[in-house]
């Protein structure tokens, strides 16, 4: 097995810090150097007192796999890129956060090398990225019925998984946000942080229906080296343990609207879930 795996370069590649990002297999197959970024014209952007838009990031960079090796992820460029490019041509203002204000940890091997939208916003908030708005101060200080926001926003990745399921503040915001009636946005593996929605009183998205990145894929990820183990938990597995229907079995480019909730499903969902997001908030 590691000969085929040196022969078809399916190896995970060690990181300086100890972990492993994914093969040059996995890269070429999980990743592409453009994006389907369809331009993100609208005719009419949002003009009003809801402008804003809450997006909250990992700040953590390495998973521990079942066989304890770690895994060097963070947000998907992509799965944040693409969204916040249509939220921010349908005339949305995006503050980003993390649960210390620590900086958002970034999946760059996935960065799309050759699209120029996506190369010029992350140029254009590279400050933004590196010194975030802390989750918990928002909370502490700014998470009132005046304050001026549309919607709360997961970017996906793997790094959703880290230090977001288990927030308190991840919970506050969540509940916050489905009373005051504002939207929630989750991609990928986004909407393990809603797992963080869970009080003594249940789930708040139990009987949900939602596009997640499925279990199954992430099982068979290992083989091609895009991850170097089994994961410690299954995204799918602990949501629908909680009463959430998830509606795709594969990782495609399906979105879903459940009430306030919208979903998509893997990064081929991008696109097509920021303008969706978009022109929901802009009704």
């Amino acid at each position: 097995m590691s000969f085929l795996r040196k022969l078809f370069r399916a190896t995970p590649t060690p990181t300086i810090d100890g972990a492993f990002s994914p093969s040059p297999l996995a890269i070429k197959l999980g990743t592409s150097s453009t994006t389907d970024y369809d331009g993100g014209a609208y005719a009419k952007p949002y003009v009003g007192r809801k402008n804003r838009l809450l997006m909250i990031c990992t700040e953590e960079r390495n998973m521990t796999m079942a066989n304890g090796k770690k895994f060097s992820t963070g947000n998907h460029p992509v799965e944040m890129g693409l969204p916040m490019l249509h939220l921010m041509n349908a005339g949305f203002e995006i503050d980003i956060v993390t649960p210390t204000g620590r900086p958002v940890a970034i999946e760059a091997w996935a960065m799309p090398t050759e699209d120029a939208d996506v190369k010029r916003l992350f140029r254009d908030y590279a400050d933004a990225f590196a010194n975030p708005g802390s989750l918990a101060e928002f909370v502490a200080r700014k998470m009132d019925d005046a304050a001026p926001y549309a919607a709360v926003y997961i970017p996906g990745g793997h790094g959703a998984m880290l230090g977001l399921p288990d927030n308190a503040d991840v919970g506050k915001v969540l509940h916050w946000a489905h009373e005051e009636g504002l939207f929630t946005l989750a991609l990928c593996h986004g909407p393990a942080a809603l797992l963080a929605a869970k009080t003594e009183k249940g789930f708040l998205y139990d009987g949900y229906q939602m596009t997640v990145f499925p279990d199954s894929v992430d099982k068979q990820t290992p083989m091609i080296g895009y991850l170097p183990g089994p994961m410690p938990w299954w995204v799918c597995e602990k949501l629908t343990a909680l009463g959430a229907q998830i509606s795709n079995t594969k990782a495609d480019a399906s979105c879903h609207i459940d009430r306030r909730l919208i979903t998509g499903a893997s990064p081929k969902a991008a696109n097509a879930f920021g303008r969706l997001a978009a022109e929901t908030l802009l009704k």
